[in-house]
């Protein structure tokens, strides 16, 4: 949204923890963005920054076309952190040496540091801390000091503090490394002088002025879905010019039992919102019919939503803007940076290069937690507010090939058995997601003394914060048992249910 606040640059060389460096600066009230490792020296003194950190990464910093930086970067006057890749890549561009380490490092490891600087301020001499790196750094650069040292890593963290320049070879965003919270707390308000300004309060006061200023005469229409990420926008969005802003819920013919009645029902009761329903089941499975590729479904999807959003700004007339729910996981998803594209999402990779709209996207910048913060600032109910998250392309990404009317009727009702025992034993709000997904497999079984060939239903269920990663939940066995006997009694056509005991990464949450 170009909202103007004191902000740290996290500089992307595609590590695995890029985006748990970014969790950890906005945890303390400190705004940041991550952007492309090639970023121009001009970009950033645009954005200003109160410091930049460099992120790991998988490369070694001294072969060929490995991922760099501008080396003016450094000579900007902002307060530099490394971590890994990022501390041998400030190491190589400033006169050091990296190598590959004779002895490689994983895992937790003692280290001893020196706490005088202000990077380790308040933190024990000796303390644990997580390394995961096959290159280490041989030779500091030129008027660095070595401040960090391992049995195996002579050289784990180095200091230019009259420069503000600072590199280390382990990783304080993971919890594993024991003090990595208050390092990085150092980084922000011991170097970089931070004020902690990031609030939730703060962000919605800036982002009602900055809509109102935008939109000015003209009208606005939001897609809501009902979910947490379009419900908030669509709330901070009417605070900002209420009268001018029309809610379109699309019926998607993709959505879960008796959705859309309890979509519409609930804002409707607690909002005077102005809310539009579209019946568009038809034209969404006609254009899905015969399609596999779950890249190809995601863009149909986002293009059918336009298709249906620009008809209904016909109708309104002098709507110049729409409003997406868009959350920042899913631009990063999309790809960005050096960072690959995991899948598209429809309301941003998914969608047409001319959408017809200028987008209005006030949680562009926002991990899931932080939307739910924002939500209870603005007195959302709990009932939108804690819903378990719901893909925007609904359950055609939770069906494995083609999507049909049979598919998505077994689907529907095997998800709502899930959803219903999850809340029966109490852990519905214990979890991130819970979910049924339909694979496309079929297999042997028996029911009642007969043959069955029978659908497989796949059952996930995990634990995140912001859904960058998640664990698989350890369901009790009873409650396994109950979704498994409750699906392949109630459930036509389908006679086995498994677990999906899958972590993210490797794999995402949903399958498609």
């Amino acid at each position: 949204m170009g909202i103007k606040r004191e902000t740290i640059l996290i500089l992307d060389f595609g590590g695995q923890y890029t985006q748990l460096i970014a969790r950890r600066i906005r945890e303390a009230n400190v705004y940041c963005e991550i952007v492309p490792y090639d970023i121009s020296p001009e970009e950033i003194k645009k954005i200003d920054p109160k410091g930049i950190v460099l992120s790991g990464g998988p490369a070694s910093v001294y072969v060929k076309n490995a991922p760099k930086c501008d080396k003016e970067i450094f000579e900007l006057g902002y307060p530099v952190l490394g971590i890994c890749y990022g501390a041998q890549l400030m190491t190589e561009l400033l006169g050091g040496r990296v190598a590959p380490a004779p002895v490689k490092e994983y895992g937790k490891t003692e280290v001893v540091i020196n706490n005088t600087i202000p990077l380790f301020k308040g933190i024990e001499r000796d303390t644990i801390v997580w390394m995961s790196h096959t290159d280490q750094i041989e030779l500091p650069p030129p008027d660095f000091k070595v401040v960090a040292s391992t049995e195996n890593c002579p050289i784990a963290a180095i200091a230019n503090v009259e420069k503000n320049l600072y590199g280390v070879q382990f990783h304080p965003e993971v919890s594993h490394t024991h003090r990595g919270t208050e390092i990085i707390r150092n980084f922000l308000f011991e170097v970089c002088d931070c004020s902690a300004d990031w609030t939730m309060d703060s962000l919605i006061e800036q982002t009602v002025k900055e809509v109102r200023a935008k939109v000015g005469n003209h009208k606005a229409v939001c897609a809501l879905s009902g979910g947490v990420d379009s419900a908030v926008a669509a709330v901070l969005v009417d605070r900002a010019i209420h009268d001018q802003l029309v809610c379109i819920f699309v019926d998607t013919g993709l959505l879960r039992t008796n959705e859309g009645d309890m979509v519409i029902e609930t804002f409707r009761k607690n909002y005077d919102m102005n809310i539009i329903r579209v019946d568009a089941k038809d034209r969404f499975l006609s254009r899905l019919k015969g399609v596999t590729d779950p890249e190809e479904k995601r863009k149909i999807i986002g293009n059918v939503f336009i298709e249906v959003f620009k008809e209904e700004a016909m109708k309104i007339g002098d709507v110049k803007f729409l409003v997406q729910g868009t959350l920042y996981p899913d631009v990063i998803e999309s790809g960005h940076g050096i960072s690959s594209t995991i899948k598209s999402h429809h309301n941003v990779g998914g969608l047409p290069e001319d959408i017809g709209f200028e987008l209005i996207e006030p949680l562009r910048m926002l991990f899931k937690d932080e939307v739910r913060q924002v939500g209870k600032e603005l007195g959302i109910p709990d009932e939108i507010l804690y819903r378990q998250p719901f893909p925007g392309p609904g359950l055609a990404v939770r069906i494995v090939g083609e999507v049909t009317e049979e598919k998505l009727e077994i689907l529907r009702l095997a998800d709502s058995i899930v959803q219903r025992e999850m809340k029966r034993f109490g852990w519905y709000n214990k979890v991130w997601q819970s979910f049924a997904i339909l694979p496309g497999i079929k297999s042997v079984g028996v029911m009642g003394d007969e043959r069955t060939y029978g659908y497989a239903i796949i059952l996930r269920v995990v634990d995140s914060v912001d859904g960058m990663t998640a664990d698989w939940t350890k369901l009790p066995y009873e409650i396994l048992e109950s979704i498994s006997t409750s699906i392949t009694n109630e459930v036509p056509g389908v006679n086995r249910v498994l677990y999906d005991i899958t972590s993210k990464p490797p794999a995402t949450i949903e399958w498609e």
